[in-house]
């Protein structure tokens, strides 16, 4: 067990820069802490133009992104806690043979990207993009939607696949369940009601991809995968772009093979204007919006801050990144 600091010699660096306002930590985050541990140096950086001169007697930081040149002056440093819940970026071996624990905000993105989840379930089977572009164009669709090979149908008794069985997919679940949804999740570990992926594709409806994002992970749903899929299938990515083959998904989308796919990630973001995803048929994207919410910054301080009551009472932390497995 390292040596825990107490809260008086304690520094804590909150920083992260990042072009989408939202995953820019709230000012009343680190004011929660301050009036939790008054006697704590907590610091708080709108971006990283100071980061250099502060890291050398940081004990705890809190952000992202800390890259392997910056660990070298972080010479005190003892504990990251990363806002995000993916940490590929951190997975480097600098950190990794540092000694540095490393937690991340697992499981408050899981009810607002399982929202956002069953209504890209919902948009595919009731076909609502295309609605939405009739009403642009105040043309009165009906017909049309209706004559498309996919037609209008129903999540009740269709089979969802859940690829990752972690905190969102659980919560997923629970609410596809809700619609008669039948639910099978699959899991690298082979928890879940069905092990292997390769055995669960074929008789799946709708696919839903939420595993983290590692080396193993890398192009997980491809064409061979895709191939598998029963025909008129539908595909959704809430995880990250890595995890999907795009060029394999647009093919499958364009010859009909699936029915149709959402995206909320894709691997280039943002997604530049000249990308084939923005003109793939039956393709429904949304921005990485899924795990956005005007509740995020409340659940991210009280995680901080129930690890940061464990970290000074000398208790097991939760939310441990384990750097064999990158999550």
């Amino acid at each position: 067990m390292m040596n825990r600091t107490n809260p008086s010699e304690t520094k804590l660096v909150i920083c992260v820069w990042h072009p989408f306002t939202e995953w820019r930590p709230k000012p009343a985050m680190a004011e929660a802490i301050r009036k939790r541990w008054p006697e704590m140096r907590v610091l708080h950086l709108p971006n990283y133009d100071h980061l250099a001169k502060a890291l050398p007697d940081t004990d705890i930081f809190v952000g992202y992104s800390l890259r392997a040149e910056q660990l070298k002056d972080a010479k005190k440093l003892k504990w990251i806690h990363s806002t995000a819940a993916g940490v590929a970026q951190l997975m480097y071996p600098e950190l990794r043979d540092s000694g540095i624990l490393v937690t991340n905000p697992s499981g408050i993105f899981s009810v607002p990207m399982a929202e956002h989840t069953m209504g890209l379930l919902l948009a595919l089977a009731r076909n609502f993009p295309d609605s939405v572009r009739g009403q642009d164009r105040a043309r009165w669709a009906q017909q049309e939607i209706w004559g498309k090979p996919q037609r209008l149908t129903e999540l009740n008794r269709k089979v969802l696949l859940i690829v990752g069985y972690g905190s969102i997919g659980r919560e997923v679940a629970k609410r596809a369940k809700a619609f008669d949804m039948k639910v099978w999740g699959v899991t690298r570990s082979g928890k879940g009601e069905q092990a292997q992926l390769h055995e669960a594709l074929p008789g799946a409806d709708y696919v839903l991809i939420c595993a983290p994002e590692t080396a193993e992970t890398k192009q997980l749903i491809s064409a061979a995968e895709i191939g598998t899929m029963k025909r008129g299938a539908r595909l959704i990515n809430v995880a990250r772009g890595s995890l999907l083959d795009e060029a394999a998904l647009i093919a499958a989308l364009e010859n009909g093979t699936l029915g149709g796919a959402a995206l909320d990630v894709a691997q280039t973001e943002p997604l530049p204007p000249e990308s084939p995803l923005w003109k793939a048929p039956n393709l429904f994207i949304t921005p990485h919006t899924s795990g956005v919410s005007d509740r995020l910054w409340d659940r991210q301080a009280a995680i901080l801050i129930e690890l940061l009551e464990r970290w000074f009472a000398g208790r097991e932390l939760f939310n441990r990144v384990d750097f064999a497995r990158g999550y």
